[in-house]
């Protein structure tokens, strides 16, 4: 299987670590929560399906009632997953982030806290402030080319980050090198992107974890299936009126993760998707499948 970014190994091995129970059960519970904090993002890159001029970009950002109640919650299930500020955005947009990951370690002392950023508003003192609000690790994506990569990492240097704090990804490869990612078609959305790819022409059949391990929330409190749904076309739940217990274990999300554990990409948006959805979270779905029978 051909690895083109050389994070996966790294993250697949940290969420087999993170897998752990509903306590007194054999149910797992999600080994890691992604956080698309807020609507926008400064940047609409080729390849991302921000650079459909239909694309929306709405500057909202999670509100701080929310943000504590998804963390109260996860502290009272003893949640010891990854937790990551990512998503559809660029979390270093929301002035608060820094309280927010302050929050998240105060609720939750042994999760692991990542943020991915494109690096632009990244400068040596707000480096240090994420580290000492309680961040774990910061993965930067470089698009500018080899000297902003170098740039980066004497970035990290300075600021006395251990090796295993940082993660600086070469985003600016070509489209023959996948851009420096394992590409995928983004749930069917890029169709109109700059770079543009077609949704698949018929459901394919093979199985993905994505449902088996990952939780993902958006700003607005809304629980998709699967962070590559760009589209958010399937909305399983909502933070604000339901517990995050409620959500993982509802009808919707067992829908989707028992048809994806089966191979069966049928429903919305998986049907025009071809991600690889095998690479990270065996563990939780071997778990899953066991509760299925399937």
């Amino acid at each position: 299987m051909n690895i083109v970014d050389k994070n996966l190994p790294r993250k697949s091995e940290l969420i087999k670590k993170k897998l752990h129970f509903l306590k007194g059960t054999k149910i797992p519970l999600m080994s890691e929560i992604e956080i698309s904090d807020s609507g926008t993002c400064n940047r609409k890159c080729p390849f991302c399906p921000r650079s459909d001029p239909e694309y929306p970009n709405i500057k909202e950002f999670i509100s701080a009632k929310l943000h504590k109640k998804i963390f109260k919650e996860l502290s009272e299930i003893n949640y010891s997953g990854l937790v990551i500020y990512s998503g559809f955005v660029e979390p270093m947009l929301n002035k608060k982030i820094y309280q927010n990951i302050f929050e998240a370690r105060n609720f939750l002392p042994e999760a692991a806290i990542e943020l991915i950023t494109n690096g632009d508003i990244l400068n040596l003192e707000r480096l240090k402030k994420l580290f000492d609000a309680g961040l774990d690790t910061i993965l930067i994506s470089v698009y500018d080319g080899k000297e902003q990569e170098e740039m980066f990492y004497e970035l990290c240097v300075s600021a006395k980050l251990k090796k295993n704090q940082y993660v600086i990804r070469n985003r600016y490869l070509s489209e023959t090198q996948d851009f420096g990612m394992n590409f995928s078609n983004r749930s069917g959305m890029l169709e109109k992107a700059v770079y543009s790819v077609k949704s698949v022409q018929e459901p394919l059949n093979k199985e993905c974890f994505y449902p088996a391990y990952k939780f993902f929330i958006d700003y607005n409190g809304d629980v998709l299936i699967c962070s590559h749904d760009w589209g958010k076309k399937n909305i399983v739940g909502n933070l604000n009126d339901q517990t995050i217990l409620d959500v993982w274990l509802n009808k919707k999300f067992e829908f989707a993760r028992k048809n994806l554990l089966l191979g069966k990409r049928t429903l919305e948006p998986c049907r025009r998707c071809d991600v690889n959805g095998i690479l990270i979270g065996k563990s939780s779905s071997d778990e899953w499948k066991n509760i299925y029978k399937l």
